[in-house]
């Protein structure tokens, strides 16, 4: 299966004056991140910086293509109540490291 670079921005729901793990429904996007790495959608993901300040998160992942991650991406609790939004999804072909298929 490809691997694709997806990041993504805080978008306008995100409450600033609040740590990560304090933000709407925490718990429920967690569980659903948790999970989507689990049945290895997600290979590797989070904030790139301090989880607290970071502006965006990049995650790593196994689809069959940009479809099913527009998809699952959308089902996070995050997506609709616009704490997150994708700014981009590329192909990446991964030529060193672990990440080989």
């Amino acid at each position: 299966m490809p691997h694709f670079v997806i990041v993504r921005e805080r978008g306008s729901g995100w409450d600033w004056s609040l740590p990560m793990r304090k933000q709407k429904e925490w718990e429920a996007h967690a569980a659903f991140m948790d999970a989507a790495a689990d049945e290895g959608f997600i290979v590797a993901g989070g904030p790139l910086g301090d989880e607290d300040d970071a502006e965006r998160v990049m995650h790593i992942v196994d689809a069959p293509d940009t479809g099913e991650i527009e998809v699952r991406l959308s089902q996070g609790p995050w997506t609709p109540m616009r704490l997150l939004k994708t700014v981009s999804v590329e192909p990446w072909t991964v030529l060193l490291g672990g990440f080989r298929s």
